[in-house]
């Protein structure tokens, strides 16, 4: 069938992420302009795009290379907010566990909220390595592409930073999240955090955002296994 050769189930991916991905453009921006305000050299700050490819996590790393924080403090606050990634590759790997080394490293190397978003409802059975290779893929490229666009822009206009793109990271999250919210559980999951995360923010604290993630997945755990929502 066609939807089974390796060149059309590449497309179809890309051509899925092709709207998160024209989503993710202004923080891309944001990424490139503010690694070049934050003193780095165009080439690191596109270095940091092709390797790091952290998105939200990459833009918290330059804020704190520009305020001249420690290099520990800055490794265990990405990973700290990039930890959610251990949590899809434990969901996946049932998935990807047939697939060979060099396949599960590249899809693994890949793996992003829009990437989980889009793959993660295929099992075993119906999932296709080369369409998750043409969402990944075509993701990690127009990421570059627009950290490229950043850094030119962020050499040229300054102030860059200052236009309000890092909006682009809420408004991701949210056409990310809104598919997924079917039921009750996920509903007291999100209101919770979200109600946490400004008050917490309100507070001034510093780890509102993590803090307020974990009340919500406790919540909504807690309302799953009470059968909260169930018929």
């Amino acid at each position: 069938m066609p939807a089974a050769l390796p060149h059309y189930a590449f497309a179809r991916g890309a051509i899925a992420v092709i709207p998160l991905s024209l989503a993710c453009a202004p923080w891309g921006l944001l990424a490139g302009s503010m690694a070049i305000d934050a003193q780095f050299t165009p080439l690191q700050a596109q270095g940091l795009s092709a390797i790091v490819f952290a998105g939200a996590a990459q833009l918290v790393a330059i804020g704190m290379v520009k305020s001249g924080a420690s290099l520990i403090s800055i490794v265990l606050t990405t990973l700290l907010l990039t930890s959610q990634h251990l949590l899809y590759g434990m969901h996946m790997r049932p998935t990807l566990s047939s697939l060979n080394t060099r396949w599960r490293i590249s899809l693994g190397f890949l793996l992003t909220d829009e990437f989980f978003a889009l793959v993660n409802h295929y099992d075993r059975e119906t999932f296709n390595r080369w369409y998750a290779l043409g969402v990944g893929l075509t993701f990690y490229i127009a990421w570059n592409l627009f950290t490229l666009a950043g850094i030119v822009l962020g050499k040229s206009i300054p102030g860059l930073d200052q236009l309000g793109l890092e909006f682009s990271i809420a408004a991701t999250f949210i056409a990310l999240i809104t598919p997924v919210v079917r039921d009750v559980p996920t509903v007291v999951c999100v209101a919770i955090s979200l109600l946490c995360s400004v008050w917490l923010s309100f507070l001034h604290w510093e780890s509102a955002v993590v803090v307020s993630g974990l009340l919500g997945m406790s919540a909504g755990y807690a309302c799953k296994r009470l059968g909260v929502g169930q018929a």
